[in-house]
């Protein structure tokens, strides 16, 4: 076996992020039928933090530019649902979050390597972001049903997975700028 130890655990903790990131994805875009445009933009930002979570190594020079396009692009959509209301915003900001790693990572040459870190202010106040995000969403998904009885407990709603998706992307976002 190659490698130091921190070295196999980065790269296990790397995958089991791509793994996160792909399940919520793909629960998100099975929601996009019912759900509309929300449920996509979760989809592709699944999908996109899945393949930027990727250890790569040295390979992966074409990835910073195809992710910043992608979610450039998101963004935009995001600047879309924006007019059914302030809700999205989060849309929003993550999409211009993942621009701006996918730009740190292609200026440093990596993500998650130390290197290709941005500003420390504006990384921090992200940080902060996805902080309370999490704190926030996990609440929201602890109390959401109140006390639910021994029978019932295995009974998930569909807004109850919805949550924990978000939070799943939530905490994985938040573990992507950590390695900033």
């Amino acid at each position: 076996m190659h490698g130091s130890a921190s070295s196999l655990s980065a790269s296990v903790s790397s995958w089991l992020l791509v793994l996160l990131c792909v399940v919520s994805g793909a629960y998100c875009l099975r929601q996009v039928r019912g759900a509309g445009g929300a449920a996509a933009g979760e989809a592709v930002m699944g999908f996109g933090m899945a393949l930027m979570a990727v250890p790569l190594g040295d390979g992966g020079g074409w990835r910073p530019p195809l992710l910043g396009a992608v979610f450039c692009a998101a963004a935009g959509h995001a600047l879309w649902l924006l007019r059914g209301g302030a809700h999205h915003a989060h849309h929003l900001v993550g999409s211009l979050t993942m621009v701006y790693m996918a730009a740190a990572a292609g200026a440093g040459g990596g993500h998650g390597h130390g290197q290709g870190a941005g500003p420390p202010l504006l990384t921090g106040a992200l940080l902060l972001y996805y902080a309370g995000y999490v704190v926030l969403g996990g609440a929201r998904l602890i109390t959401a049903g109140g006390p639910v009885p021994a029978a019932a407990a295995v009974h998930v709603t569909s807004t109850e997975l919805v949550r924990a998706c978000r939070l799943a992307m939530g905490m994985g976002m938040l573990a992507m700028l950590l390695s900033m």
